[in-house]
């Protein structure tokens, strides 16, 4: 504590008085050169997604300084199974981190005036590493992967004879893992992989009966590499990766112990939770970056909706990446999903701060559907390709493409869901299949909100005022069946094709600002808020105006009401024909 209060005056006695004041107007506007000597302090971050890693640094209007990606190598050792060598993420974010300082100082700057980091991470995939050594006992389980579908069907069967203790009474079955966790049990969640990883993996099995076993998700990995691994590495997550293990209690905001032992996890080996804006530590002696802060702490979806600022409750915002996420801001209120969503941690500002919560939809094949276009049917070169392509026709001719290559996510949760696509006829050309494509996430998305609308609705028509009525206030929309805009984010929303068709789909305006990477923006917006840089508060979103204020480009619909509703109906029919294709009788 001592430490943090010091970094943070220490910054604040540096700041150059005024400079927040200058031009009133993002770096990127006609003055930035004027002002370009006088700014002594810029704010890191990283963003260690599914496929790439990347390294920013901003200034106090959020508009990027220097930056550098690297894509890593994904392995694939069985079908099904996705994995990541955990020695690759730090190393590939150390090559980012030189070269964006290259760039920096380049352009006039110093080393020192970098004041913070913060750090955006993929979620779910689990890691496992002993604490003696400091060495990973397997690759790091990715997100995406489905070996433990199996397992899931047991954990189930288990789940059915045990009660668990809920805020709604003692419930049996999955229900009362939902009731604490907000999630259904899924192949994508943590404690999943880790049912496996136990039974599978002997260095695993020994670690734990030494006691060495040490757990977390790539957050975790990340600050104790960062901060001195073995010898005095920090061991911590953050509430929104944490709320994606289904160990950690939503209500009580803390590990839950009856989950622990119904997964029979250790729960000595679980990291400490912590919110996503302090100062946790710093960069160990020797880094590149040594003794700078880290100072925020996030889930990559959560860092993009505090990356779009949607800090108000009824904000939405969808990332369009590897996989895609809407997440709808509930503010500090838990809203239980009955149509398929979960619900989740949001963000929390500070020790203090209260804890906010989300709806959140996950579609398990966004950008990486347009990458199999590309890698498995060879028909195009490029992901840019697929919008080109989609454009030389006025539409799908009837095909739909369910793109469940792993089952699919929310609202569905079936694993035993496959990929299909259909209404192929001679017609049919390859502009045809990639107009699918784009539309599968797309209709996907629809999915998600429809089931916003439902939960919502629920969660306040069941409020009530003392006299027990339900409260209902005149002309107000409720939740995101009300929703007017939807912000957006991620690779795919460079495809202006794309997102006219998001629009049309949903029938509501999509915008999409010109700095689209909100994961890693959001990052910097909790380090520079917990330093306490540029009047940045995050509990008060109007500090936050002259951030990332550069053009935004909206998306309205194009089409009418009785097209958008036929076209959903024909995706609806399509998921219908394609979920539990996968059976035991060895055909399909």
């Amino acid at each position: 504590m001592q430490r943090q209060r010091s970094l943070i005056a220490e910054a604040r006695a540096q700041r150059p008085a005024g400079l927040g004041q200058i031009g009133h107007r993002p770096s990127s506007a006609p003055d930035r050169e004027a002002v370009a000597d006088q700014e002594t302090e810029f704010i890191g971050a990283i963003d260690c997604g599914t496929t790439s890693c990347r390294f920013y640094i901003f200034d106090q209007w959020a508009d990027v300084v220097a930056h550098h990606q690297i894509e890593f190598e994904q392995l694939h050792p069985e079908p099904g199974w996705h994995e990541h060598d955990p020695s690759i993420y730090c190393a590939e974010i150390d090559k980012c981190i030189e070269a964006c300082l290259e760039q920096f100082e380049g352009k006039g700057h110093s080393k020192d005036q970098l004041k913070g980091v913060g750090i955006a991470t993929q979620r779910e995939t689990t890691l496992l590493w002993d604490r003696q050594t400091g060495e990973p006992l397997y690759n790091a389980v990715a997100w995406p992967d489905a070996r433990n579908a199996s397992n899931i069907r047991d954990i189930r069967a288990r789940a059915e004879s045990t009660k668990f203790d809920t805020p709604d009474g003692v419930i049996v079955g999955e229900e009362g893992i939902r009731r604490l966790t907000g999630l259904p049990l899924s192949t994508y969640f943590s404690a999943t992989k880790w049912d496996w990883l136990k039974e599978n993996v002997e260095e695993v099995k020994e670690a734990r009966k030494r006691g060495t076993l040490m757990a977390g998700t790539v957050d975790t990995w990340l600050v104790y590499q960062f901060t001195g691994g073995k010898d005095g590495g920090i061991h911590i997550t953050d509430a929104s990766n944490a709320c994606r293990t289904l160990l950690f209690n939503l209500h009580k905001q803390s590990w839950c112990t009856q989950l622990c032992e119904f997964f029979d996890f250790p729960p000595e080996a679980l990291p400490e939770v912590v919110s996503n804006s302090e100062v946790y530590g710093v960069f160990r002696k020797g880094h590149l970056l040594e003794g700078v802060p880290i100072a925020g702490l996030i889930g990559d979806q959560q860092a993009a909706l505090v990356g779009n600022k949607c800090l108000t409750k009824g904000d939405a915002k969808q990332t369009y990446g590897t996989g895609c996420f809407m997440l709808y801001n509930t503010g500090t209120d838990i809203v239980k999903s009955t149509h398929g969503l979960v619900t989740t941690v949001a963000y929390k500002m500070g020790k203090e701060g209260p804890l906010h919560y989300a709806l959140e939809g996950s579609i398990a094949v966004g950008g990486s559907s347009v990458t199999w276009l590309r890698d498995n049917l060879g028909i195009i070169d490029h992901p840019r390709e697929a919008g080109e392509l989609a454009d030389e026709v006025p539409d799908t001719g009837g095909v739909y493409f369910v793109t469940g290559f792993g089952g699919l996510f929310a609202p569905y949760w079936d694993i035993r869901a496959t990929g299909m696509l259909i209404g192929l006829s001679t017609f049919t050309t390859k502009h045809h299949i990639v107009r699918a494509t784009l539309e599968a996430t797309c209709f996907q998305t629809r999915a998600i909100l429809d089931a916003m609308s439902k939960d919502t609705a629920l969660a306040t028509s069941s409020s009530s005022a003392p006299n027990g009525t339900s409260v209902e206030k005149k002309g107000e929309e409720k939740g995101p069946a009300g929703l007017k805009v939807l912000q957006v984010d991620g690779g795919m929303t460079g495809s202006d094709v794309t997102m006219q068709l998001q629009a049309d789909i949903l029938g509501i305006d999509v915008r999409r600002p010109t700095m689209r990477e909100s994961t890693v923006l959001g990052a910097a917006l909790l380090a520079g808020g917990a330093l306490g840089l540029f009047g940045w508060d995050l509990s008060r979103p109007e500090t936050l105006q002259k951030v990332n204020r550069l053009k935004v480009s909206t998306f309205s619909p194009r089409i009418t009401e009785e097209e958008k509703e036929w076209k959903y109906a024909g995706w609806v029919r399509a998921v219908d024909r394609a979920r539990g294709w996968k059976t035991n009788s060895g055909h399909g």
